[in-house]
């Protein structure tokens, strides 16, 4: 469906606006389907973020500038979500040895697990999407996403 019929537009929209306007309808749909997975979870999309660049790290600890400059959402406060992830069991923090003003984050088993089973359920959600485009056609979304937001 035509972003003019889904906002009910009358007049003539410009590609510049369009092209946001689709982007931006796009994301909340994607986004809402993915809030529902990780709710069931009680997680957020920014927990979710840490989590995962945690078990990036490989059991190797990350520090709050490490996280913070993976995260999708560079403006989440990472120490509130680090300190929710903690209350949850799903992330250990201990003060650096080498500088004691340095905290260094670790996910736990309990966190290793919880992704273990929300990969599939995750991985299902993006083939949602993606099985409308073909293999090209996804490769040529990207390129021309990212080359969109290069300003």
């Amino acid at each position: 469906m035509k972003i003019e019929e889904i906002i009910k537009s009358n007049s003539v929209i410009s590609n510049e606006k369009r092209t946001v306007l689709n982007i931006m309808f796009t994301q909340n749909i994607v986004a809402d389907a993915f809030n529902e997975i990780l709710r069931t979870f009680d997680l957020s999309v920014e927990q979710f973020n840490v989590l995962r660049i945690l078990r990036g790290q490989k059991g190797k600890p990350a520090n709050m500038c490490v996280i913070q400059e993976r995260m999708i959402a560079k403006t989440s406060n990472t120490t509130r979500l680090v300190d929710k992830l903690l209350l949850k069991g799903l992330v250990n923090r201990v003060v650096c040895e080498q500088n004691r003003r340095k905290m260094e984050i670790t996910i736990t088993e309990r966190g290793l697990q919880l992704l273990t089973e929300l990969d599939p359920k995750i991985e299902a959600h993006e083939l949602l999407f993606a099985n409308n485009l073909t293999k090209q056609e996804l490769e040529n979304l990207n390129e021309l996403l990212e080359k969109y937001r290069t300003i």
